[in-house]
């Protein structure tokens, strides 16, 4: 193997996360605004060629962990043919999918069957009208459909990705940890965070993930730790006593965790992204080919990737040390 890929705070990557598409078939409010997105023309995203000869040099460095993600990667024509791309290639042992949840239930045995091992699908009400609010337009059935059938054709672990946002879901909180004590799924809080939308409806959106365990002791359940679920990743993990699922804490903004981050982003349009919240990105798409100019695009986005993102910052509207992306988390892969 070649030198592994570390930065110079001795962070190792071993994990890289793919937008295969800045577009999507909702607009979910934290993530996007309801009209005037701008979507990058076909001939700027990356082709599923170049995509998998920046993770063949990559997985030369000890990158053994891809998660594909978008906008909406589902929207993204045959992705089942990337994904038996990725896996075939030598070094890669796993490839996680996040989504929607809206096109996965009829797609996902040929994902399985082409490679992936594990979702997470994005859920952030279990009530059909808010939830239609939430993702403007979306429909739960389809969600919980690709919950079933995620579960039916053997994806393991599947996680379900809640963003809490005060005064939008955060009466739900209960009704997400009593999944966890029904079956056997993962539930994963996740704090706001400031991605292109620095501003006050944000802030006044916030809310700390301590809000959970808060519900947990006024309902006298008995909070444990729990072992990390494969590929869980920044999460904290807990599991109330007795219950046959888990639930995480992934708190960007009271409690980084950046000490530990582990993957780097390739954005739809080709550029490399060292921190998910800074502006800093490296275009690849221009080095495609040449497998040494590659390797030195990656190894200089990880010199200048910084020790942390600043967001609890943001939150206080302090003063940062980079300049925060413009950029929608749609259109950076999230």
């Amino acid at each position: 193997m070649d030198a592994k890929l570390t930065d110079r705070f001795g962070r190792v990557h071993d994990y890289l996360r793919i937008s295969v598409t800045d577009r999507c078939n909702l607009r979910c409010v934290y993530c996007m605004p309801e009209e005037g997105m701008e979507f990058e023309p076909d001939e700027s995203i990356m082709s599923f060629d170049e995509i998998a000869a920046v993770v063949r040099v990559l997985a030369r460095h000890g990158v053994n962990k891809l998660r594909l993600t978008g906008g909406e990667p589902l929207v993204r024509k045959n992705l089942e043919q990337l994904v038996a791309m990725l896996s075939a290639i030598p070094g890669i042992e796993d490839i996680a999918l996040t989504t929607n949840g809206i096109y996965l239930a009829s797609r996902a045995e040929r994902l399985r069957a082409a490679g992936v091992t594990r979702v997470n699908i994005s859920l952030d009400s279990l009530r059909p009208d808010r939830f239609a609010l939430v993702t403007r337009g979306g429909d739960i059935r389809k969600v919980l459909a690709s919950v079933e059938e995620s579960v039916r054709v053997g994806f393991d672990p599947i996680k379900l990705n809640v963003v809490l946002m005060k005064g939008i879901n955060d009466d739900e909180i209960d009704d997400f940890l009593q999944m966890t004590r029904e079956r056997k799924l993962t539930v994963r809080f996740i704090e706001y965070m400031p991605i292109g939308h620095d501003d006050d409806g944000w802030r006044s959106r916030y809310l700390p993930l301590s809000a959970v365990l808060e519900r947990c002791a006024v309902n006298g359940w008995t909070v444990e730790s729990a072992e990390a679920v494969y590929g869980n990743g920044p999460s904290r993990n807990y599991r109330i006593a007795g219950a046959p699922g888990t639930f995480g804490l992934i708190h960007p903004v009271s409690d980084h965790f950046c000490e530990t981050c582990n993957r780097l982003r390739l954005t739809a349009d080709g550029n490399i992204k060292p921190c998910l919240y800074w502006t800093d990105e490296f275009n690849v798409r221009k080095a495609i080919g040449d497998d040494d100019a590659i390797e030195r695009l990656f190894f200089r986005a990880l010199d200048i990737k910084p020790e942390n993102h600043e967001m609890a910052q943001a939150l206080m509207k302090a003063e940062q040390s980079h300049t925060p992306t413009v950029r929608r988390m749609s259109q950076i892969g999230g």
